[in-house]
């Protein structure tokens, strides 16, 4: 079957007339406006003006649904034109329908002559194509006319649940301070309310008083059986937590008939149950603060601290091995803005302790709270120094590091065991200027004396170390706490009398230990001060730092124990330390000599014996040859020392496996006259410095 006349000769379809649009209303129950009848003609074009008056949202709203009544089938669309000039030009050479046949042809029905003049399709032949609803096909975004609607009347389309004053206002210059204004004073709206939201939910929480204690009335048997079973760490804490909130505000939340040491009592614990102290060693502890700084101090005890290098600058610069650290994959940072030399590790994929710079000597695992008392004695470079308890040598090598391998430090140890380290780390990184000895350090001051400074790091009880050794938390006892504090005093006040007072670069003393007990800290620094009145408390120089207590319970110091500085894992997130700095202004006085506990452990000595800041010994070459002889310290017996050298000769033999009798055979007579030479010479050298003695 051929094409139709109908799509050969007929033209676009007049447009719909509002006579159609309100029998469709009728029929769909709709209100309708009065329509004023139209002219038969419908085939004249209407203007914009008129189309705009006559078809409203009403045309927009009936098109869909005279589509679907009226014949029930979709036709095709009529061909898209460039333009409405085009459209309109091919519009007047459309030749008119001759008959009802020719409108006929081609369709499975025919068109009445009403049907036709009322079809949907023939508004297309106006120029308002933009009355089409968006399910007419072939219509798109083109189509629409934006002179439809004032554009200053259109509003912005938003959600259902979305107010019209939601619109965002367009930003201008003219408009950004108001709205920025309106913005800020919104964001303090929403704050405030916020924050009046807490507090009443506080309120409200406060009014609630927490129940803390167990119930009274439990019998012997459910308490044995509740001591057998494991602890509940969940109610442990929760509890724990309830207790300080009732300590913090006693007055408002605490139960009715309960006093303050209950839930003191009940607090001491359940910390002894949940972080597992002994009930002496938390009850220590838990006097130094208040509760809640308490509970921060055994909760930081349970979580290690960073990891931390001090950079070798005797053999490299810290920026340097930052970099090759760096590149080796570690994440790290400087540990803060009071060290120099120290490195904060946060990542390592290699071990620290193995890489070529560690064993070349770049740098030294070491905590941060060891840095503190060497930067707090600050030796400079050409002095004396003593380190008393020197192992492993992290601060020995510190103090040659400043001391730029000039000067000399004894670095004692009173363990071979542990002088094994330090001697192999004062080797690996490089410090020179080091003299490794093994003695008691109370014997100290009559071995050598006359040091410009003194670093006492002490023996103690490592409650400031929990994090690094957690059998600190059973196995101390209240005799440690006795014995400990009595060897410190000892050391010391053997630190104070090896310290030379005269001194012009130094005559300072540090005292330190990883404990924050009062017992080993603040106790020992005042016993000293009382024996020892030559010396006197002085600024660390530390940039950090809590001050130390001058009264505890119930105990008064001296007020110039606000010099010393104490530090938490809580609050500066390195061990726990105390450092002390002393500074010697005078000689030890004769009459305290007596309370030495080094003479009062050794033989009986002879009473006019004093502490003498005594200085090295200098070579007989330096020595005038008029005052050699009348040196305190006197010559050396030959005859005694012969006697000596013989008996190691002897052992010496014994050990390579020879015959020390050997030494005894005759010998021939040659060698017999030269050794009657050497004695004739001795002999005459001994009377000649004889005579200038007289």
């Amino acid at each position: 079957m051929g094409v139709g006349r109908r799509f050969k000769k007929q033209g676009p379809p007049e447009p719909l007339s509002e006579e159609h649009f309100a029998k469709l209303k009728r029929k769909a129950g709709l209100p309708v406006d009065d329509v004023p009848t139209e002219a038969p003609n419908k085939k004249k074009r209407k203007t914009a003006t008129e189309s705009t008056k006559s078809n409203g949202a009403a045309a927009k709203k009936a098109a869909p649904q005279a589509n679907g009544k009226s014949n029930g089938v979709k036709p095709a669309p009529a061909p898209k034109q460039n333009g409405k000039s085009a459209k309109s030009k091919n519009k007047k050479h459309v030749p008119e329908p001759e008959s009802e046949e020719d409108l006929s042809d081609g369709l499975g029905d025919g068109f009445s002559g009403s049907e036709l003049d009322n079809d949907e399709f023939s508004d297309l032949e106006n120029d308002e194509v933009e009355g089409l609803g968006d399910d007419f096909i072939g219509s798109d975004d083109s189509v629409y006319d934006s002179d439809a609607e004032d554009p200053k009347e259109r509003r912005a389309m938003f959600s259902e649940d979305e107010d019209e004053s939601d619109a965002e206002e367009k930003l201008t210059a003219a408009n950004i301070v108001g709205l920025s204004r309106k913005l800020d004073e919104q964001i303090a709206q929403e704050e405030a309310e916020a924050q009046a939201e807490l507090e009443e939910a506080a309120l409200q929480t406060n009014i609630e008083r927490p129940h803390v204690f167990g119930d009274e009335e439990e019998d012997d048997l459910a308490l044995k059986t509740k001591a057998l079973l494991a602890p509940d760490l969940q109610l442990l804490r929760t509890r724990i937590t309830d207790t300080l909130r009732v300590l913090d505000d006693f007055a408002n939340l605490a139960e009715e008939g309960r006093s303050r040491a209950e839930y003191t009592s009940q607090f001491l614990k359940d910390v002894c149950a949940y972080y597992g102290y002994s009930e002496f060693l938390a009850e220590k502890l838990m006097n130094l603060f208040t509760p809640r700084e308490a509970f921060a101090f055994f909760e930081a005890n349970e979580t290690a601290r960073p990891v931390v290098i001090r950079t070798n600058t005797l053999r490299t610069h810290r920026r340097d091995l930052a970099q090759a650290l760096i590149n080796r994959g570690v994440t790290l940072e400087p540990v803060g803005k009071w060290s120099k030399v120290g490195l904060q590790i946060f990542e390592s994929n290699v071990p620290l302790g193995a890489t070529p710079e560690y064993l070349a000597g770049h740098y030294i695992l070491q905590a941060a709270s060891s840095f503190l008392p060497v930067m707090a004695l600050g030796p400079q470079e050409g002095e004396r120094v003593l380190d008393m308890a020197a192992a492993p040598g992290g601060k020995t090598t510190h103090m040659a590091a400043m001391m730029k391998n000039t000067g000399c430090i004894f670095a004692n140890d009173p363990s071979k065991a542990r002088a094994k380290g330090l001697i192999g780390n004062i080797h690996r990184l490089g410090a020179r200027n080091v003299v490794v000895c093994n003695y008691d350090a109370r014997e100290f001051p009559r071995v050598i004396g006359g040091f410009d400074r003194v670093l006492l790091d002490a023996p103690c009880s490592g409650t400031g170390v929990i994090a690094k050794d957690p059998s600190v938390k059973t196995n101390k006892d209240e005799k440690d706490f006795m014995v400990l504090p009595h060897t410190q005093k000892q050391l010391l006040l053997a630190a104070i009398d090896s310290v030379n007072h005269a001194s012009k670069t130094g005559g300072y003393l540090v005292y330190s230990t990883c404990s924050v007990t009062v017992e080993e800290n603040e106790q020992v620094v005042q016993y000293a001060l009382s024996k020892r009145p030559n010396v006197k408390l002085v600024s660390t120089d530390l940039p950090f730092g809590k001050e130390g207590f001058t009264s505890y319970m119930g105990k008064k110091f001296d007020q110039s124990l606000r010099l010393t500085r104490r530090y938490y894992p809580h609050t500066y997130n390195v061990d726990g330390f105390f450092v002390a700095k002393f500074q010697k202004i005078g000689p030890t006085p004769a009459n305290l000599v007596k309370d030495k506990p080094a003479q009062a452990a050794s033989a009986p000595r002879a009473e006019e014996d004093e502490v003498i800041d005594k200085t090295p010994i200098v070579a007989d070459e330096d020595v005038p040859e008029g005052a050699r002889g009348q040196d305190d310290f006197g010559g050396f017996d030959d005859d005694e020392d012969e006697k000596y050298m013989e008996r190691a000769k002897r052992n010496a033999m014994r050990r390579r496996g020879l015959d020390p009798k050997a030494l005894e055979k005759p010998k021939a007579n040659g060698e017999t006259k030269a050794e009657d030479k050497v004695e004739k010479k001795k002999s005459d050298s001994k009377s000649k410095s004889k005579k200038k003695s007289n």
